[in-house]
């Protein structure tokens, strides 16, 4: 006689109409008195066991079942509906472009938990062709961050973008600056206007337009602190931008930055030119 299996080890039965077999395994109550049930499919009783392992395997480690239908579409559309709270809008704007031109379209219908390595390497391989290392670099860091958000909430057991490298990737555009006959162009035609001061302390100081839009005057020192020791020269204090925070890009982007002598005369020219304005 066949062996009669015990009560609690659950079974294995064809589904019509998902045309599947499903391997099921009873795990007693939860505290609301719900009987706990866990289920496997596949094609063939074998592969329908297996995935009932694999299942149990998970539930052993205390790990959610995450649906097999979450795709990695699902987890980067998530991140970027709520994982960027807080941040500029155009950094969203930014984000939110890059990963559905080159996150969603080459890896969103993969199955999150049968995303692999090899699945992202061969992706990133593929996009350093057209793209520079710094794209590169920024969506590799989306779908990781992805990942990582869908991971804390059990939707898959572990992050396999942290395990791939960035490839170097495409040159990046040529640089544009300004020669010095070009620099001296722009100065000489800036004199006697009110930007003037702004574009001589951009071009020769090497400080971020962001930053030098909200300088303030308590943090110009045109006459220097020759009181200290040792003595400083004229300077400015690069302590905030115009970022949506106020502070600069970076903590190390907080600086004290040495004024050349034509910064001086410039400066010393807007704040007579300030005061005037404000007397009259």
């Amino acid at each position: 006689m066949t062996k009669r299996r015990g009560r609690g080890d659950g079974g294995l039965h064809w589904d019509e109409k998902r045309q599947r077999w499903i391997a099921t395994a009873n795990l007693g109550f939860d505290p609301s008195g719900k009987r706990i049930v866990k289920r496997g499919s596949g094609k063939t009783k074998t592969e329908a066991k297996n995935k009932l392992k694999e299942v149990l395997r998970d539930h052993e480690d205390g790990l959610a079942i995450a649906p097999t239908n979450y795709t990695v579409k699902d987890a980067v559309a998530d991140w970027l509906a709520y994982g960027l709270a807080g941040l500029d809008p155009n950094t969203v704007e930014t984000t939110t472009l890059l990963s559905q031109k080159h996150v969603i379209p080459s890896l969103g219908a993969r199955k999150l938990r049968d995303l692999s390595a090899e699945d992202v390497d061969r992706w990133l391989a593929t996009k350093a062709k057209t793209l520079s290392t710094r794209t590169l670099q920024s969506i590799h860091s989306y779908l990781n961050r992805a990942v990582k958000r869908a991971m804390a909430r059990d939707k898959v057991k572990r992050n396999v973008v942290e395990l791939c490298s960035v490839p170097q990737g495409q040159a990046g555009r040529p640089s544009k600056a300004l020669t010095f006959a070009q620099a001296e162009s722009v100065l000489k035609g800036a004199e006697g206007t009110s930007m003037y001061a702004y574009i001589v302390l951009a071009l020769l100081t090497g400080a971020r337009t962001e930053e030098l839009r909200a300088l303030t005057w308590d943090h110009v020192f045109l006459k220097g602190r020759p009181d200290f020791d040792p003595p400083q020269p004229p300077h400015i204090a690069v302590w905030r931008s115009v970022r949506r925070s106020g502070d600069t890009k970076t903590r190390k982007s907080r600086r004290t930055l040495a004024l050349p002598a034509r910064c001086v005369d410039a400066l010393w020219q807007q704040f007579e030119d300030q005061v005037g304005s404000a007397r009259r």
